[in-house]
């Protein structure tokens, strides 16, 4: 099953990472009998070490992260965790301008050094949940801030710079 071994973007602490493996991981935990939340994280990092680089310093990040996962995959509630950095979403369901978008935000945050969380949301009722009638759309740390267009790169550069000098 190739699709088992694809990677999900899970947040981690601040940053987005792609976790290879991980749908097959928490499937196999969730059949596993478990008392504890620290079993099932060591559980599901024991697995997935082996097919993704953690650094070892970010060890319980990752268990953290893992962990929630696990709650989300069986349904139990998850305190919704406030991102800690910045939070970007593109929405759109894939059009040119979108992917555009999308690329045009990680050209800006590497040449900046800005660290943060971009989500591409291509979920028609997601995006509607926004309000959103136009794509692409951009949201950041829960603003919208453009709609419909395409923004100019040194926009979208003064919008992450501002919202990163404002704490997020």
């Amino acid at each position: 099953m190739a699709e088992q071994d694809e990677a999900v973007k899970i947040r981690v602490g601040k940053f987005s990472v792609g976790i290879v493996g991980l749908k097959a991981a928490l499937e196999t935990a969730s059949l596993q009998d478990f008392s504890t939340d620290d079993e099932v994280a060591e559980y599901l990092f024991e697995d997935l070490k082996a097919k993704n680089y953690i650094p070892p310093k970010a060890e319980s990040e990752y268990g953290k992260a893992f962990l929630r996962e696990y709650r989300k995959h069986v349904g139990e509630p998850i305190e919704a965790e406030r991102s800690q950095g910045l939070e970007v979403k593109v929405l759109g369901p894939g059009c040119p301008n979108c992917d555009k978008l999308e690329q045009m935000l990680f050209t800006v945050m590497t040449a900046e050094g800005i660290a943060g969380d971009v989500e591409h949301v291509k979920d028609l009722n997601k995006i509607a949940a926004y309000g959103m009638v136009a794509t692409p759309a951009l949201v950041i740390n829960g603003e919208v801030k453009s709609v419909g267009r395409l923004p100019r790169e040194s926009q979208v550069r003064d919008w992450l710079k501002q919202a990163v000098a404002h704490g997020h």
